[in-house]
């Protein structure tokens, strides 16, 4: 997981929780992108179109997305419990993203830590 924010790898692991959350710590090498940043009604088209692009590597084809060179997402939230992983994966399905390209880490922040591995703090 360390790697898996570089770019140029086919793995991204995304922490979907807001920012207050993750100033509490988080997975080494995720990235946060916020389930409200996908969200169509708590976000923008050009918000969304540029983490598809720029993030994920989809490619927009006029009305359509491209995503046969777009990476495959691991996201998670605080845990099982939490909706912010699903409401990202359910907003990225309806986008059209292949639900083969999108995995969940269902224990999300709750088991990592459970379990006694590495967080780290942004910016730190």
């Amino acid at each position: 997981l360390v790697a898996a924010g570089k770019p140029g790898n086919r793995i991204l692991v995304i922490d979907s929780r807001t920012p207050d959350w993750v100033e509490k710590g988080t997975i080494p090498g995720s990235v946060n992108i916020p389930w409200t940043l996908l969200k169509e009604d708590t976000s923008n088209p050009i918000i969304i179109a540029e983490i598809l692009e720029k993030r994920f590597g989809a490619r927009n084809e006029d009305v359509f997305w491209n995503f046969s060179d777009a990476k495959t997402l691991v996201l998670f939230c605080n845990g099982m419990w939490c909706g912010q992983s699903p409401t990202n994966i359910r907003a990225l399905l309806k986008i059209g993203y292949p639900p083969s390209k999108l995995k969940w880490y269902r224990g999300g922040m709750q088991a990592w830590e459970t379990a006694g591995l590495t967080t780290v703090k942004p910016g730190k």
